[in-house]
């Protein structure tokens, strides 16, 4: 293996350098909330969250179009979509 191979892990962005890029190129600031979303439309598979609502009927603030066009960009930046 080549030291310039990437491992699939080292080729996704963090959600802190997802968040950098946005902010750096839009001025946005957008939480890890709406980057899942985003990521969740996009088919990006992620693991299992252990952080429920403790009530079933209670409500998520959906990502802003603005926001989610700028995260989008972002995860084309980084060759993850």
């Amino acid at each position: 293996m080549d030291e310039l191979d990437l491992t699939a892990a080292e080729s996704k962005a963090a959600y802190e350098e997802i968040k950098k890029y946005v902010l750096e190129h839009t001025g946005l600031k957008v939480s890890n909330l709406y980057i899942a979303q985003v990521k969740q439309k996009c088919g990006i598979i992620e693991r299992v969250n252990y952080n429920l609502p403790k009530s079933e009927n209670s409500r998520q603030p959906k990502c802003p179009p603005e926001k989610e066009k700028a995260i989008k960009e972002a995860l084309e930046y980084f060759r993850m979509i």
